[in-house]
């Protein structure tokens, strides 16, 4: 299976690293502790078991902010909102067969993952020590896929979200 994610900015990607390492010291289940090289914050808009019809290239950076804390099921979360992005992991889901029905664009929750299997004698303890954190505002830089097969990613194709596109037909001047 592919997935195609999207990456924070680098301020965006060392509070959620901070906020791993604190989930950690507390003693509490935490993504610190996920070592791989491929391991970094990140939006995940899609699962699909092929990426050959995805599309050409994504649209970014886009404006965000990562907010409250919530858990979805056993993974705990910080949510991501920001305009253009539901739209965004919408062509997508719509470029490729997806196969996560959670990622359908009327099911998904853009969120960045802080720590998962969280066990629910934990989750009281996590959201209290979590509860002072601010909304941190910033942008999705860069797209990559993750390969859960080989555990790889690659870097995955993006253009400037305020240049024209040029597969667009040009409009018309008087």
């Amino acid at each position: 299976m592919h997935t195609i994610e999207l990456l924070l900015d680098a301020r965006l990607d060392a509070g959620v690293r901070d906020v791993w390492r604190r989930l950690h010291a507390a003693g509490l289940r935490s993504l610190a502790t996920h070592t791989h090289p491929s391991n970094r914050p990140h939006v995940t808009l899609v699962s699909a078991a092929r990426l050959d019809s995805a599309p050409p290239a994504l649209a970014l950076p886009v404006d965000v902010e990562v907010g409250e804390v919530t858990f979805l099921g056993r993974a705990l979360v910080r949510a991501v909102t920001g305009p253009g992005l539901r739209e965004l992991q919408a062509g997508v889901w719509n470029a490729v067969e997806p196969v996560n029905p959670l990622h359908a664009p009327d099911r998904w929750i853009p969120h960045v993952s802080l720590a998962l299997n969280v066990p629910t004698a934990e989750h009281d303890a996590a959201l209290d020590l979590l509860r002072d954190l601010k909304p941190a505002y910033g942008q999705l830089t860069a797209a990559r896929s993750y390969d859960t097969g080989s555990r790889t990613v690659t870097a995955y194709p993006s253009r400037n979200a305020l240049e024209p596109d040029d597969r667009r037909p040009a409009t018309p001047t008087a």
